[in-house]
């Protein structure tokens, strides 16, 4: 895959955020940009349970608190954690925070399972 530019910038600042099955959504690198994966901002405010079937997500808390739910775990949340979720694994993080999640392969907005 190769990528549109030879690099790519974003600021959320300049991105206008959407309502998501986490909360309120910037994506900063889209699939469209045909890089290997996608970047998101996203303002976590107890999101709905679900899982992707083919993309891979690492969580990395920016800041505030919460839980997130893991299949049949449940794990603490706080700025600079880093959660990785694989393909399959419902989940949903519960509480206000905000998060960059990476999300590998590109896609996961077409991705998205709900289960609640």
């Amino acid at each position: 895959m190769t990528t549109a530019t030879k690099f790519l910038r974003r600021d959320p600042a300049e991105v206008t955020p959407w309502a998501e099955t986490c909360g309120q959504i910037r994506p900063l690198i889209e699939e469209r940009d045909g890089a290997a994966g996608e970047v998101l901002h996203v303002e976590i405010d107890d999101a709905k349970l679900h899982y992707h079937a083919r993309t891979d997500e690492f969580y990395y808390v920016i800041d505030g608190t919460g839980t997130m739910i893991l299949d049949d775990e449940q794990i603490e949340l706080h700025k600079g954690v880093v959660v990785y979720v694989p393909r399959g694994v419902k989940h949903k993080a519960i509480g206000k925070m905000t998060v960059l999640l990476v999300c590998i392969p590109p896609g996961v907005l077409d991705d998205v399972h709900e289960l609640e």
